[in-house]
């Protein structure tokens, strides 16, 4: 029998009807590490060209509150996420200037990476809660895609696997355009050898004019004598250069228009009426993996199954008022933004969350226990239930894919991708279901990397079955 019951909604962020699950959530141990990310995620939508995100110096710009002065080196990853929506017909590129303010050359390796549009690579589309995906054609939107193969250590094809800087030479790391009406999620993984600056720029396509025919010759007339000539027509548009680039780097102004600027942390507080602006990033955050083991405590070895028909869960990409009661909030922190762009980077997108799980049976009965990923209602209440919808519907709140490895058993090492569409307060099947005879430990790892289009945030929740699923059904050894 499932621990479940209807009851009424206890505040107003809840539906009127949902299905309360009594059963512990825990905060998740460990923490982010301290890569630093390039986060271009504002303005989401651009309609202007301009600056996306700039962490060179401010000196001789035209517009020096634009530019971040903050440089990389060493491993560092860059993510932005983009729809282009421009004002006129013209094309939008998105370009990215990499400068080496040194005397000395180096050198940027692309160690994995991807980037991919909505209309043509990935769009859409309607999918099951839950699809088995072993050879990556699975997917729904850009960021499902690029998540996907990002998790299988590909690189697409078209990027350079590095490139070497001149001292004091800025160069393109890529420019790719952004089609009309279309998102293009980017993100790569890059190691340098020394300092750099990076701009993630918006630029439409260039107009190319005819020349302007003149004749010597011909006399020179009274100006009232002939009426103004029509405004030349563009015979070709192009896409920017290098220098192009570069120009836009020094004279553009931030693009167009803003996103919303975002409640300040101090004023987000449980179970105020109007709900918070967290706001979109543009800067520089900093955690790109977190990883951990889920144990009993710091010292145990282990992870102990719950008792039958128990479950516990663990959160994934908490934000502030949404924790599950556990108060942890993994949003990464950002180092440097802009005054109008989020504070944190709410909704962890790319982050690369690796869950070493080593369930151990300590009963003394034989356990079925399975593993499941989960969108729950977003609450910071309770910590001792989580909150379902009976039939999910609207938007869906997370689109991914999640890895997993573990032994079956039969004793065979598996490994298993699965694609995941969950509505808010989705339940969801099981990914796994491990029989675990008493005194049996068994490890499985669970791997997710944080798609954009995602709201969060998920848990993970481990659970032991009411009954025993190995072979015959038993209740008990």
């Amino acid at each position: 029998m499932i621990l479940a019951q209807v009851v009424t909604a206890p505040t107003q962020i809840m539906p009127a009807e949902y299905i309360v699950q009594p059963q512990e959530i825990r905060p998740l141990p460990g923490k982010l590490d301290e890569i630093p990310v390039f986060n271009s995620n504002s303005p989401e939508v651009i309609e202007r060209e301009g600056i996306l995100l700039s962490t060179f110096p401010s000196d001789q710009k035209y517009n020096p509150s634009a530019h971040l002065n903050q440089t990389f080196n060493g491993r560092f990853d860059f993510f932005s996420h983009h729809i282009a929506r421009p004002r006129d017909n013209r094309a939008i590129y998105q370009g990215v200037l990499v400068k080496n303010p040194t005397n000395k050359y180096v050198t940027v390796k692309v160690l994995q990476g991807g980037s991919y549009l909505t209309s043509g690579d990935a769009p859409f589309v309607d999918l099951a809660p839950q699809v088995e995906d072993p050879d990556g054609r699975v997917f729904s939107g850009p960021g499902s895609r690029l998540m996907g193969e990002l998790l299988r250590g590909t690189v697409q094809p078209g990027f350079p696997r590095q490139i070497v800087i001149p001292p004091g030479q800025t160069r393109l790391l890529f420019a790719l355009e952004i089609n009309r009406s279309s998102a293009r999620s980017t993100y790569l993984r890059l190691q340098s050898d020394g300092p750099i600056y990076l701009a993630n720029l918006a630029m439409s396509a260039i107009a190319e004019y005819p020349p302007i025919a003149q004749n010597p010759t011909e006399p020179i007339l009274s100006l009232d004598s002939f009426p103004l000539p029509p405004e030349p027509q563009p015979i070709a548009y192009r896409q920017p250069n290098l220098q192009d680039w570069q120009e836009m780097l020094a004279r553009g102004y931030l693009a167009t228009p803003r996103d919303l600027a975002p409640t300040p942390l101090d004023q987000i507080k449980v179970g105020q009426q109007k709900t918070p602006i967290y706001g979109r990033v543009a800067g520089i955050s900093k955690g790109a993996t977190w990883n951990t083991t889920l144990l009993d405590n710091p010292k145990a070895t282990y992870l102990s199954t719950p008792a039958r028909g128990k479950a516990f869960s663990y959160p994934l990409s908490t934000v502030n008022v949404g924790t599950y009661g556990t108060h942890q909030i993994q949003s990464a922190p950002i180092i440097a933004r802009y005054p109008d762009t989020a504070y944190l980077a709410h909704g962890n997108y790319g982050v690369l969350y690796q869950l070493k799980i080593p369930l151990k049976n300590v009963s003394g009965d034989r356990q079925s226990v399975s593993l499941s990923v989960q969108t729950p209602i977003k609450q910071d209440q309770f910590n001792d239930r989580l909150f379902f919808v009976t039939r999910p519907s609207g938007q869906v709140f997370f689109r991914g894919t999640v890895k997993l490895n573990y032994i079956d058993d039969r004793g065979q090492p598996q490994q298993r991708y699965y694609h995941l569409t969950q509505r808010q307060g989705e339940m969801s099947n099981p990914l796994l279901t491990l029989n675990l005879q008493s005194g049996e430990q068994r490890e499985v790892t669970l791997d997710l990397l944080y798609p954009p289009d995602a709201t969060p945030p998920q848990v993970v929740t481990i659970k032991t079955e009411e009954l025993y699923y190995g072979g015959l059904i038993s209740p008990r050894r």
